[in-house]
C-alpha cells in the first residue's frame, strides 16, 4: 500500500468571523482577541472580514470621518499585533482618499511590524438593492500585490469581487497560492448559497486555497470558510463569532494540479475592460 503521508507539513491559517460596528476601539479589541485565539490554535496567518476597522449597515457621512490612510492608526495597530503574535494578519478597512468625497474599501496584509500588501475593492456592491458606490470609490485596475509567508504566496480580493471570476484569476496569475477574501456578504434570499458556491468555485477553477472571512449575522451571512484547491471546504464557521483553522501546503496544491491542470490547459487570458 502506498504511503500517502504528506512530506510537506505546510502551516495553519485561519479565518476570523465577527460583526464590526461603529466603535473603532471595540473592533480593534475584537481583532486582537480573535487573532490571539487563532494563533493559540496554531494559525500563523489570520484573515478578518471586510470593513473590520469600521462598519454601519448603511453607509453615511460617518464613514468619511472613520476613514484612515494606510499607515494610520488601524494598520499601525495591526502591524504591532502581528509583531506580538508572530503572525500575518489580513483585514478590511475604510481608507481615506485625498481629494475624493468617497472612501476606498481596502484590504491590508501586515507581517510582523509592516504592511506587505494592499488592495482596493474593484467591483462595488451596486446590486441586490444596495449602492456601495455612493460612498465608496472603486479601486483602479493594477497589478495584484502578492506577499509570501513560509514559502506560500498570498493574494487579496474582496466580497462582491467573488462574482467576477477574472479577479481571482488575475491574482492567481500574479503568483498567489492562497486568495484571502475579506467580505461583508449581506444576508438575503439565496445569498448564503451564492456565497458558498462562488467561494468554492473560485478555489476549484484556479486550484488554489481561498480563505474567505465574512461578518457574523445579523447583517452578514456568516459561514466564513477555507476552501482547498480541490473545492473541499476544510474549515467553516457557522453563524457565531469565532475562528476556524486549516492546514495548507504547497504539496496539496501541486498534487491537485497534477490531477486537474486547468491553469495549464486554459486557452484564454484576462484583459482589462
Amino acid at each position: 500500500m502506498a504511503d500517502t503521508t504528506p512530506t510537506d507539513p505546510g502551516f495553519a491559517i485561519a479565518v476570523a468571523q465577527f460583526a464590526p460596528g461603529d466603535d473603532r476601539a471595540a473592533n480593534l479589541a475584537e481583532i486582537e482577541r480573535l487573532a490571539a485565539l487563532a494563533v493559540a490554535r496554531g494559525a500563523r496567518l489570520v484573515v478578518f472580514p471586510e470593513y473590520s476597522s469600521y462598519f454601519t449597515p448603511t453607509p453615511d457621512e460617518t464613514w468619511l470621518d472613520a476613514a484612515e490612510p494606510v499607515g494610520g492608526a488601524f494598520t499601525t495597530a495591526l502591524a504591532a499585533l502581528a509583531d506580538r503574535l508572530g503572525a500575518h494578519l489580513v483585514a478590511g478597512m475604510i481608507e481615506r482618499l485625498e481629494g475624493e468625497r468617497r472612501v476606498a474599501n481596502s484590504v491590508v496584509a501586515v507581517a510582523p511590524g509592516e504592511v506587505v500588501a494592499r488592495y482596493r475593492k474593484l467591483h462595488l456592491y451596486d446590486a441586490f438593492g444596495q449602492r456601495e458606490s455612493e460612498w465608496v470609490a472603486p479601486g483602479e485596475v493594477a497589478a495584484p500585490e502578492v506577499f509570501e509567508a513560509r514559502g506560500i504566496r498570498f493574494g487579496l480580493q474582496t466580497c462582491y469581487d467573488a462574482r467576477f471570476p477574472e479577479v481571482t484569476r488575475r491574482v492567481v496569475d500574479a503568483g498567489a497560492d492562497v486568495v484571502c477574501m475579506p467580505a461583508e456578504w449581506v444576508r438575503g434570499p439565496l445569498k448564503e448559497a451564492h456565497w458558498r458556491v462562488l467561494t468554492t468555485a473560485r478555489a476549484l477553477e484556479n486550484t488554489v486555497y481561498v480563505a474567505a472571512a465574512d461578518h457574523a449575522p445579523p447583517v452578514g451571512a456568516g459561514n466564513s470558510m477555507i476552501v482547498d484547491p480541490m473545492g473541499v471546504e476544510v474549515a467553516t464557521i457557522g453563524e457565531v463569532t469565532d475562528v476556524a483553522v486549516a492546514w495548507i501546503s504547497r504539496e496539496r496544491i501541486e498534487a491537485v494540479r497534477r490531477v486537474n491542470p486547468a491553469l495549464e490547459l486554459r486557452r484564454f487570458r484576462v484583459t482589462e475592460r
